[in-house]
């Protein structure tokens, strides 16, 4: 999946993270764990789409429940919330 390019208009967050014990669950590859770049972007209709790839690499993945609403407390919370989660590990999925 290549989701890294940014579009004129959409709002994207971009944040590296160490994945906890467990990793993060991706629908393509299964759980991915270590350094991770994290990428939250806004698209139409209040979701957001979470992909994430090993920091350096070229393929991105995209994060388990994503694409997911947009909290009324922004897109900026809704990313600290995925990289808290990744932190955290146990096979982090995106929040519901």
């Amino acid at each position: 999946m290549s989701g890294a390019g940014q579009a004129a208009g959409v709002e994207r967050m971009v944040g590296e993270v160490k994945a906890g014990r467990g990793g993060a669950m991706t629908d393509e590859v299964g759980v991915v764990t270590g350094d991770l770049t994290v990428a939250t972007a806004a698209r139409n209709g209040g979701l957001a789409d979470i992909t994430l790839q090993y920091t350096g690499a070229e393929e991105w993945y995209t994060l388990t429940g994503s694409p997911v609403d947009v909290p009324a407390e922004g897109l900026q919370h809704l990313h600290d919330t995925v990289l808290d989660k990744i932190r955290s590990g146990g096979g982090a999925r995106a929040p519901r």
